[in-house]
């Protein structure tokens, strides 16, 4: 009876311990395909997809990147969300990836654009990590440039605005969610080919097919969380183990290696992956989520 009470104690234990590591990780994407449409180019492609070009270039053999309409593509989309949310919004900064959380499930999850790590030696528009709320959120916006952006227009000798009307040439496009950390938003970009890049001032930059959904689903008083984590693990239900590795674009990590060995012993799984491969993915650096289980079952391929 006793032997039979502690089979019973271990076994819940190890499902409670299996469900916990399984819930404090979201996984999205997978092996995809994508059929080359007219104007496309690897820049749009990247955005679209949150897939770094030098990843669709190794895994297509393109050489020269050139694409022609029509033509068949794939590449690895997974991703690892940093953290995991009941309700709100969180930004992967080092990932370039936002994922919005509702009633305790990913809503939605895309690629975004973030601030530059420098201009000209400068680091002020790196976009800053921290909690925030969604203070406000508007269509058709006025930009009112801000001193810092009108300083470096007049060092580029371009004409110095002060503010840009609703249209076209608003780089806030049609759609913006304010937040409470001063000179960020969430907002589309008239600038497509910057998204899944460091290219803004500070703010994040949607693509137009993402930022309707969003903005129709967030309201004032949303909260979130803007998280630079380069090394993201992930153990799913099934114990397979995924390792994510982003640029330390910002340089805030010492070593990218040891922070990855200190997460998959804090996950108790490092008996479990495959060293070999783990070392391949810091040197590498794609931003893809990547299965390093030591033995893997196979997955399904491509979309």
């Amino acid at each position: 009876m006793k032997r039979a009470v502690l089979n019973c104690f271990i076994a819940a234990c190890l499902f409670l311990f299996l469900s916990a590591r399984a819930f404090a990780s979201v996984i999205t994407g997978g092996e995809t395909s994508y059929r080359v449409a007219e104007g496309d180019s690897l820049l749009l492609i990247s955005a679209k997809f949150g897939v770094d070009t030098a990843a669709i270039t190794k895994e297509n053999d393109l050489g020269s990147g050139h694409l022609q309409p029509g033509q068949i593509l794939r590449f690895d989309t997974r991703k690892i969300a940093p953290k995991v949310l009941y309700n709100g919004i969180i930004v992967d900064i080092p990932g370039r990836m936002l994922y919005h959380f509702k009633a305790g499930k990913l809503d939605m999850s895309f690629s975004v654009g973030l601030g530059m790590p420098q201009w000209n030696g400068i680091t002020r528009w790196r976009t800053p990590s921290g909690a925030f709320t969604i203070t406000g959120k508007e269509q058709n916006p006025v930009w009112y440039v801000p001193d810092s952006i009108r300083w470096q227009m007049e060092i580029e000798g371009k004409p110095v605005l002060t503010s840009v009307p609703p249209g076209p040439e608003n780089p806030l496009g049609r759609y913006v969610l304010y937040t409470s950390i001063r000179g960020i938003a969430i907002h589309e970009t008239i600038w497509p080919t910057t998204v899944y890049r460091f290219r803004s001032h500070g703010c994040i930059r949607v693509l137009s097919q993402n930022i309707v959904k969003l903005y129709d689903e967030v309201e004032a008083g949303t909260t979130g969380e803007l998280v630079y984590d380069p090394v993201k693990v992930a153990v799913t239900a099934e114990g397979r183990i995924f390792l994510e590795v982003d640029p330390d674009v910002y340089r805030k990590v010492k070593k990218l290696r040891d922070e990855v060995m200190n997460r998959i012993d804090d996950m108790h799984v490092a008996a479990e992956v495959d060293w070999v491969k783990v070392r391949k993915i810091v040197y590498e650096q794609s931003g893809s989520a990547e299965d390093v289980t030591l033995f893997p079952v196979p997955l399904p391929r491509y979309r």
